[in-house]
């Protein structure tokens, strides 16, 4: 009996990056791996997309559509390469609008893209019409998603095979134009058997000749058994990378594959030889590069709280950068519980996100205090229908602290167009209204327009850099812009003295009689009111001045964590006194970040 070949796509150059270096890798510094791949024989690729899209112009000071043109140059113009779309999210966490996601399916064509992936988190197919009739009318292939995971211990109510088989059979009876079916499991948690069930009864379903693609990732540690799983139940085709980036938060190596299917009625028909050699190459070529010790891990936890292995790396690198990288486990830990009552959004992105988000706020600023935007607008339905209710104690939550009822309606008809924003702030900035320039200004916002003004910076870890540095540390006891007097009681040999120093620098002292101890901790009074982080995180930008009058619950700067950005607020009217930050400072909690006079 003739063996069945089972068709790969190489993950390396996309979701292979994501998830082993957070997405930040120089387009340069991939070419030479990219060009041994195609020697080797591999003609389907991952290009780009995803988290790629966003942070080659945040992390990496380069033009994603550049990298797109570069990979087509060096592959030539057989091979098929593949993209990463977010339904009506496309390549940005936040939803865009319609003229925006047909104006993606146009650029990704026009830079050499053949084929999108488009999933959707909560398998809302309201999200993925419009983005697929967008894909195929611009004469891309359409490969359509349903998106998995396993729930944490004791839920139920979806993600079994019962649910993702009316996921297909609510997409079959649907009109959205589809050219192959792919079933994503992001944080490579749902169960191997499971798989097996789910694309057995998918075969049965679909049109004869239907390709049927599974993706997974490593990080549980089950990604080979979960690919045989579906391979035994029908599939046709299997997301694989190249070492360095392959297994642990990654997908399994080709070799490792090919291994476990020999004696089996199936091949991947490679010549491992020439695998070996390109994984040199690629290995050598990122000899540099800082790999993170817990993107080559695997974790026995994840089914407990499913973190995507893109996304794991992207948040771990992110904690680096503010120096909180040591309330990973906490918030890993906490996942399971926002995952539990948030309506069970499969775990990748944006959902993924907002799970992880959600649970850095219930980890620094305690259980539910804060309920992220992003979590909150997906509990209330304005990202669609999650497959479950939502917690109902959750829902007030967001409803009372977002100010927003619940939504019920197709998100993307209150979405505003997004040409003439992207227009505008193209020409506030005196820069070109190109097609690519508007999708890149509506896509990444105020950090797009700081990449086409050439204010980005590349943040690629390298291992010299890491050699040179720890983490990041916060701002604490940061010297004050002072304008004002300040008061002080400093302890000399036991004795209190008063100090008031002034803006000058002149200084008037008193000496308290009452002796202090000297044990005792020097006391520091001043004249104002500290306003403290709320929260580890970098500044990202002032919205005051020293000397300006200002009011309660005035916005006083914006910070920035977890990809999201908030705002600090004044507790009372009075004056800046003091800034003791400025934009691109990493602080943590407690840090002061202003001083008010009342």
């Amino acid at each position: 009996m003739a063996r069945k070949h089972i068709e790969f796509m190489d993950t390396s150059f996309r979701d292979g990056f994501q998830s082993v270096f957070g997405s930040r890798v120089a387009t340069k510094d991939f070419l030479a791996p990219l060009e041994a791949a195609v020697d080797a024989g591999t003609t389907y690729f991952e290009a780009g997309g995803g988290a790629r899209f966003q942070s080659l112009f945040f992390y990496c000071n380069e033009s994603a559509f550049d990298m797109m043109d570069a990979f087509r140059k060096t592959v030539g113009p057989e091979a098929n390469l593949q993209t990463l779309a977010r339904g009506i999210n496309v390549v940005a966490l936040s939803q865009q609008p319609r003229d925006m996601i047909d104006l993606h399916a146009k650029m990704f064509k026009k830079h050499g893209i053949t084929t999108i992936r488009n999933f959707d988190a909560l398998n809302d197919l309201r999200n993925l019409k419009y983005s697929g009739e967008c894909i195929s009318n611009h004469g891309l292939h359409h490969q359509i998603v349903i998106a998995m995971m396993d729930l944490p211990p004791g839920c139920e109510g979806a993600h079994d095979a019962e649910y993702y088989l009316k996921t297909l059979r609510n997409i079959l009876d649907s009109d959205v134009p589809f050219d192959s079916i792919c079933f994503k499991d992001a944080s490579g948690t749902a169960n191997p058997r499971k798989v097996h069930e789910t694309i057995k009864g998918a075969r049965k379903m679909v049109p004869e000749g239907t390709i049927l693609h599974m993706h997974t990732h490593d990080t549980a540690g089950a990604a080979v058994s979960q690919y045989m799983g579906a391979i035994e139940g029908g599939i046709d085709r299997i997301d694989l990378s190249m070492s360095p980036v392959s297994g642990g938060t990654g997908q399994p190596d080709i070799l490792t594959m090919w291994h476990a299917i020999k004696g089996t009625n199936y091949t991947l028909d490679i010549d491992p030889d020439k695998i070996i050699k390109a994984e040199e190459v690629f290995a050598e070529s990122f000899e540099d590069y800082f790999f993170p010790p817990e993107s080559r891990m695997v974790s026995p936890l994840i089914p407990f709280s499913p973190m995507p292995g893109g996304a794991l790396t992207s948040n771990t690198m992110m904690m680096r950068d503010t120096g909180t990288l040591h309330l990973f486990p906490q918030v890993i830990k906490e996942m399971s519980e926002v995952v539990r009552l948030g309506g069970f959004g499969t775990s990748v992105t944006p959902v993924s996100q907002f799970y992880f988000q959600q649970a850095y706020l219930n980890v620094t600023l305690g259980k539910w205090v804060k309920i992220n935007p992003g979590y909150g607008n997906m509990v209330l339905g304005y990202f669609g229908r999650t497959p479950v209710e939502p917690d109902p104690e959750i829902i007030r939550l967001a409803s009372e602290q977002l100010g927003k009822p619940i939504f019920k309606d197709d998100p993307l008809d209150v979405l505003e167009p997004g040409m003439p924003k992207a227009a505008e702030a193209l020409k506030k900035n005196n820069l070109p209204e190109t097609e690519e320039n508007l999708f890149i200004a509506s896509s990444c916002e105020a950090k797009g327009i700081d990449f086409l003004l050439g204010k980005a910076k590349s943040s690629i870890r390298k291992k010299t850099d890491e050699a040179e540095k720890e983490a990041p540390t916060s701002l604490k006891l940061a010297a004050p812009s002072v304008s004002g007097p300040r008061d002080y009681t400093i302890t000399v040999d036991g004795r209190a003295y008063q100090v008031q120093v002034n803006a000058g620098g002149t200084a008037a002292v008193a000496d308290n009689s009452e002796k202090t101890p000297v044990s005792a901790p020097i006391a520091l009074q001043t004249s104002g009111i500290d306003i403290p982080a709320p929260t580890p995180g970098n500044i990202v930008r002032l919205e005051v001045e020293v000397g300006d009058t200002i009011t309660k619950e005035q916005t006083l700067l914006v910070m920035e964590a977890m990809k999201m950005e908030s705002e600090v607020k004044s507790p009372q009217a009075g004056v800046v006194q003091a800034i003791h930050v400025k934009a691109g400072n990493t602080v943590q909690t407690g840090d002061a970040l202003l001083t008010l006079r009342g």
